[in-house]
C-alpha cells in the first residue's frame, strides 16, 4: 500500500461496513466525516496494534476523496504503518466502496494518519520494539 486506484490491497481490510441512510448528507451522499471518522477508527486500530495500548489521533497529515460513497455502498478500509518514531505512528489509509450486488470495486479516499502512545497517565510513551508486525493486516 499505496495501491493502485484500480485494485484495492491483497490483504483482509481492517474495517468492513455498509454505509446506511443515516449516515448521507441532504444530498443523499454519504457524509465525508462519517468516512474520516471509519478511517480513523480503522487506523486507530493498526496503530494500537503496532503499540500495544492506547494511542490518540494527533494529525491527519493528508486526506483526499477521489468520488461519493452511496448508500449500500460496502466499505472496505485498509490500513498499513508507513512510519514510526520514539511515540508516534504514521499509518496510510485507504478507503474503497463496492457497489451493492456487483464486484465492482473503487478507491473513495485515501489518508495519512498520525497516532501518539498513550501511558495511563495520557502521556506519551515509548513505543515497544517491533515483534513481526506492523499491522494486523498483514
Amino acid at each position: 500500500m499505496p495501491t493502485s486506484p484500480s485494485s484495492p490491497p491483497e490483504v483482509i481490510p481492517t474495517i468492513r461496513v455498509v454505509a446506511m441512510p443515516t449516515d448521507t448528507n441532504p444530498a443523499g451522499d454519504v457524509f465525508g466525516g462519517w468516512l474520516v471518522s471509519q478511517m480513523d477508527l480503522a487506523a486507530g486500530t493498526a496503530a494500537a496494534f503496532r503499540a500495544k495500548g492506547r494511542c490518540v489521533t494527533v494529525a491527519i497529515d493528508s486526506f483526499i476523496f477521489h468520488e461519493p460513497v452511496a448508500v449500500g455502498d460496502e466499505v472496505s478500509i485498509y490500513t498499513k504503518i508507513t512510519q514510526t518514531g520514539h511515540s508516534s505512528i504514521i499509518v496510510h489509509v485507504e478507503t474503497w466502496r463496492r457497489a451493492r450486488n456487483t464486484n465492482i470495486r473503487k478507491r473513495v479516499t485515501q489518508g495519512k494518519f498520525t497516532f501518539v502512545a498513550l501511558d495511563e497517565n495520557r502521556k506519551p510513551r515509548v513505543l515497544p520494539p517491533e515483534d513481526g508486525f506492523d499491522t494486523i493486516t498483514d
